[in-house]
């Protein structure tokens, strides 16, 4: 979580010092919960902070959200609203008044013509993050035709909370999952709204990076979003991921929540147990209560409803939409966990009887500590994204992979490979315009051969977002992904370029020795 939160830091220092869009004229768009007022820049509308849900604050803290509220007279539309509660660090403005979301619209189009529309989903682990960070400008996306929308959700355990109290109140649920409920919330909102601010509510793709892009992959498998969206990109997704049952087992989300209750001094699951979590003070909540045995890390939870399965599971059982996918990751994903470099055995001894071959696979024990990056790299992101292109495309769906192996040229000698998130500010095609130092590391400023990538692919992107598939809008044509082919675009120093059976060999093995869905 600290990478994750480091990261949006970094994104609003660098962002700080690229050039400011002026906005200058307002525009006013009709809906039913009134008329709301943004800004107008060039050929891009700007609309900040509207209500799409409830504020899920006193009673309706821990409840599915409810219908946005309207307002009389012009809503003003030209600040971002404060983010979701989060650990301070994170996040300046917090409250958890906070479900609102921004929309960058073309105005550029013709007559009649409705933008494809792109709903981003923020990243931070399901604790961090909103959809007002400055890597998320959706300008560029907007001035290619692609109307954007970002969002905040819940978080921690505002967004994800299991409690027997809760389940005594309401045992019919949907529980648990309040952060997945406020993004399909935020579906439905856009699919009735939209269309006033020139999006088509026909073709919304959801999108996301890490703990976004494993929203996305469970909306790919939640009844409860089934038709709120057309296609589907997720960044660094985790599909392989361990869920935790809603109850159950000692390790259940109402186990772990009935320990954190207590150990901030509420006890029982009764209406005066609910009714004292309820009035807890958020800072209570938003901090680690002392006193348990082991960290309770808010995310989402199996609970029959929301969330009916895992995600693998849900992929392998043909449960998933069927969508057509973008999907990928980063070269260097264990830039997550900066301790596997300086103990490397660690990780790969729990590879156990595989170990000796999995190390000779991955290029010998010469190098161990690049070995087990590489292995967990390949374990967590791009292996399971494989395996769910692979069950999509053999239930009938489309599927188109990448891998984002470009560092700056002043980085390379320096890093391992692109880090977690890397390739957020190319696909917003947001970079930056002078160095910024952060936490010891440095992000230069773009050089023509970076902002070269970005436009590639931010077109891309805005054409899978438009059509379905990502063509050749970077100039190079991106084979779709098949399961003889296996092709995947890679984002290399040289820019695009399509690589057949991408480490094949690698995944088949990870492949064969991970837990079954």
């Amino acid at each position: 979580m600290r990478m994750q939160a480091a990261l949006w830091t970094i994104a609003a220092i660098v962002l700080a010092a690229a050039p400011c869009r002026a906005q200058t004229t307002p525009q006013t768009v009709k809906i039913p919960q009134g008329a709301v007022e943004g800004t107008l820049s060039g050929d891009v509308a700007v609309f900040k902070a509207i209500p799409y849900a409830a504020p899920p604050i006193g009673p309706l803290r821990w409840r599915p959200p409810g219908p946005a509220p309207g307002w009389t007279g012009v809503r003003k539309a030209d600040a971002f609203g404060p983010a979701c509660i989060q650990p301070a660090e994170a996040a300046a403005d917090i409250s958890e008044d906070c479900l609102t979301l921004n929309i960058w619209a073309p105005t550029h189009l013709a007559g009649g013509e409705k933008a494809p529309v792109m709903v981003w989903i923020h990243g931070g682990a399901f604790v961090a993050g909103s959809g007002g960070e400055p890597f998320y400008d959706g300008t560029h996306f907007a001035e290619r035709g692609v109307l954007l929308v970002t969002i905040n959700y819940r978080l921690g355990r505002f967004g994800f909370f299991a409690h027997p109290a809760l389940t005594a109140a309401d045992p019919e649920g949907p529980l648990g999952n309040y952060g997945l409920m406020d993004q399909i919330a935020a579906l439905r909102w856009v699919q009735a709204n939209i269309a006033a601010f020139g999006g088509d509510p026909d073709n919304v793709t959801i999108a996301g990076q890490s703990s976004g892009a494993t929203s996305v992959d469970y909306l790919m498998i939640s009844p409860m979003a089934r038709g709120l969206f057309a296609k589907a990109i997720s960044e660094s997704g985790f599909g392989r991921g361990a869920d935790v049952p809603i109850r159950g087992t000692p390790r259940s989300a109402e186990t772990i929540g009935a320990r954190v209750a207590a150990a901030l001094g509420v006890n029982g699951d009764d209406p005066a147990a609910l009714a004292a979590l309820r009035a807890l003070p958020a800072q209570m909540l938003n901090a680690a209560p002392s006193g348990l045995a082991d960290p309770e890390i808010p995310a989402p939870m199996i609970d029959g409803k929301v969330v009916p399965e895992t995600i693998a599971a849900g992929f392998a059982a043909g449960h998933e939409a069927h969508v057509p996918l973008l999907a990928g990751g980063a070269s260097w994903e264990a830039s997550l966990f900066p301790g596997i470099a300086k103990d490397p055995r660690a990780t790969l001894d729990q590879s156990g009887a595989a170990r000796e071959a999995l190390v000779a696979l991955y290029g010998g024990p010469t190098d161990l500590a690049r070995v087990a990056m590489d292995v967990t790299t390949d374990a967590l992101v791009t292996e399971p994204n494989r395996l769910l292109a692979l069950a999509l495309i053999r239930d009938g769906g489309t599927a188109w992979l990448y891998h984002f192996a470009y560092v700056p040229a002043a980085q390379r000698d320096d890093m391992p490979g692109a880090p977690h998130g890397a390739e957020v500010m190319y696909v917003f095609d947001n970079m930056p315009a002078a160095p910024v130092s952060f936490g010891g590391r440095s992000i230069p400023a773009a050089t023509a051969d970076d902002r070269r990538l970005a436009e590639a692919m931010n077109s891309y992107w805005a054409r899978f977002a438009a059509a379905s598939s990502p063509g050749s809008a970077g100039d190079v044509p991106w084979p779709r992904f098949t399961e003889t082919g296996q092709a995947v675009m890679v984002f290399g120093p040289d820019g695009p370029a399509p690589e057949p059976q991408f480490e094949k060999t690698r995944l088949d093995f990870l492949a064969a020795h991970a837990s079954a869905p």
